[in-house]
């Protein structure tokens, strides 16, 4: 069973790995993510991540797909206690931005699409410049007040917004966030290590980091191969998110994931997330699954320990990217 973790200054034990919910009812039908949920909990996992905004992009959806998907297997479950549900606001269509109202009925809408009265962590997903930042964090404290969030957190914010919203938390006496979702993995690290990054602020203002994008949509699982002709394949529903990292020393930190992985019996995907989850500031990595065999590697990071020598080698590898 794995151990659980807290979440920055709050009080929510969570599993070291996460779980994304971006593909469910996208590129996992509901039967699936119900399966692949049943399979990560019955693992010892209970950290769940979604987003009203998950999955508009694809062809026909609006949004919410995801939030219902999750919702149903709660309701057929009736596990709501047993699990850490986190969502987000900004993105889905027609709930676009951080303004007071939008925030107030786009929770409203997620909590009625999860079956729950209640998120245990509610992000502002993107940084809305067109809303007062005083107005987005009062709405935020008017919801959590509530009862409707249990916590707040921040994604995609840089390091100069997280700050103003912490001291506009402050100044006012709200609840301060007590998480920070960044994009961060074995080759992409410079969006939160390094003075004055995300990642010394959140360790300043004593927020949880749960990365996002943590095997580099896909790259980190070593199926990307490179190719004489064109440098590499890419070819899947994110492929063309992980062209930046079609190059030699790219590939070079996956030769020694498969290293690592080899001495343990485990997927580079699994070393991949077991290196972040230990990374300073680092609470629980995020990571999806659209088959129950994507996840395996995803449940052996739970519990999966890495030498200080294979971290070292890893780290050395990621440093050349």
């Amino acid at each position: 069973m794995a151990s659980t973790r807290l979440l920055g200054s709050s009080d929510l034990s969570v599993s070291p790995i996460g779980l994304g919910g971006n593909v469910f009812g996208w590129t996992a039908d509901k039967p699936t993510s119900h399966r692949i949920l049943d399979a990560y909990v019955e693992a010892g996992g209970n950290f769940i991540d979604t987003a009203d905004g998950y999955s508009h992009w694809a062809e026909g959806h609006v949004g919410g797909e995801s939030e219902a998907v999750i919702g149903t297997w709660l309701e057929a479950r009736g596990n709501r206690d047993d699990v850490i549900i986190a969502t987000k606001v900004a993105t889905k269509p027609g709930r676009e931005g951080l303004a007071a109202s939008n925030i107030h009925a786009a929770l409203d809408e997620s909590l009625e699409r999860l079956h729950t009265d209640r998120v245990d962590l509610y992000y502002a997903h993107f940084d809305d410049p067109n809303t007062p930042l005083e107005e987005t964090v009062a709405a935020f404290e008017e919801v959590r007040a509530a009862g409707k969030a249990r916590y707040i957190a921040l994604s995609n914010y840089t390091p100069d917004r997280i700050e103003e919203w912490c001291a506009i938390a402050a100044a006012n006496d709200f609840a301060a966030p007590v998480a920070l979702q960044p994009h961060y993995n074995l080759v992409h690290r410079r969006d939160v290590e390094g003075p004055g990054n995300r990642g010394e602020v959140a360790a300043a203002h004593q927020l949880g980091m749960v990365p996002y994008f943590s095997l580099a949509s896909g790259f980190l699982t070593g199926k990307y191969r490179p190719t004489a002709e064109s440098g590499a394949e890419a070819t899947s529903p994110r492929g063309g998110w992980v062209e930046d990292y079609l190059r030699p020393e790219c590939f070079a930190v996956v030769d020694v994931l498969n290293e690592v992985g080899a001495a343990h019996d485990a997927a580079p995907a699994a070393v991949a997330l077991a290196w972040l989850r230990d990374r300073p500031g680092v609470v629980a990595p995020l990571a999806s699954a659209r088959t129950l065999e994507q996840l395996g590697p995803i449940v052996d990071a739970l519990t999966l320990t890495l030498t200080p020598d294979e971290t070292a080698a890893l780290t050395q590898a990621s440093d050349r990217v």
